[in-house]
């Protein structure tokens, strides 16, 4: 059977400083009639697993640790006793959410995961998180980018870059090299392609970022960024 990829949005409140913000997030799945892969579970487990269906889900994957992208995990792993996938600089990340779990693999660089006779490759893609990483399937022509790579750029951390030099690193080496017509999905928002990006790269390393874009999550009501989760990598 041919594989395909399915998008699950779901979307919640994330309370910060006691004000309330509701954020969207993407949810992928990448398989066939028989076995699936979940892709950054996000939310609302139900409505993730009701797209699955009588589905295997063989593994959860989680591009990195922020806790509304590993939320519905544990609940989605269990429905057919998937391992999770996670970077092991994403795991103190994770425990924020998950205290007393860990997860069952520690995915490295080009790492590979099977799927409907499709392949996604691990590629390190850090910068918002210590742990990020992208999973890129050249036999669909598709990377998923989690946080790392947005459609309007870098993912960010409320109004912030963690680690913009390092993102920017491995965006133009591990990303851009894919080929121009590889389409990004990324954790929030619309899919695009490399080639829809490509041509903004000079101008994000050359300081643009700074100086003109907004903040991804809104501020709080006295101009900070809406964050607070501790990026602290697991050494």
């Amino acid at each position: 059977m041919t594989a395909r990829i399915e998008r699950v949005v779901t979307s919640g409140p994330v309370e910060i400083e006691g004000v309330e913000y509701n954020v969207e997030n993407n949810t992928w799945i990448v398989g066939d009639d028989e076995e699936v892969i979940v892709i950054d579970p996000a939310r609302d487990a139900d409505k993730i697993l009701e797209k699955v269906g009588d589905r295997e889900v063989l593994a959860v994957i989680c591009t990195h640790g922020l806790p509304d992208h590993v939320d519905a995990a544990i609940e989605v792993a269990a429905k057919d006793e998937a391992v999770i996938a996670l970077h092991p600089k994403d795991k103190r990340l994770w425990r924020q959410t998950w205290e007393e779990t860990w997860p069952d693999v520690e995915m490295e660089d080009e790492g590979v995961f099977s799927v409907a006779d499709v392949e996604l490759e691990v590629l390190e893609t850090p910068g918002v998180t210590p742990g990020g990483v992208s999973l890129y399937c050249e036999q669909l022509g598709v990377v998923f980018t989690g946080k790392t790579l947005l459609a309007d750029g870098p993912g960010k951390l409320g109004d912030e870059y963690p680690a913009l030099a390092d993102q920017l690193s491995v965006i133009g080496e591990r990303l851009l090299t894919l080929p121009h017509d590889t389409r990004v999905l990324p954790a929030h928002g619309e899919e695009f392609t490399i080639g829809d990006v490509e041509p903004q790269f000079d101008k994000w390393v050359s300081g643009s970022l700074m100086e003109s874009s907004g903040p991804e999550v809104p501020l709080l009501p006295d101009g900070t960024a809406a964050s607070g989760i501790k990026l602290t990598a697991d050494e």
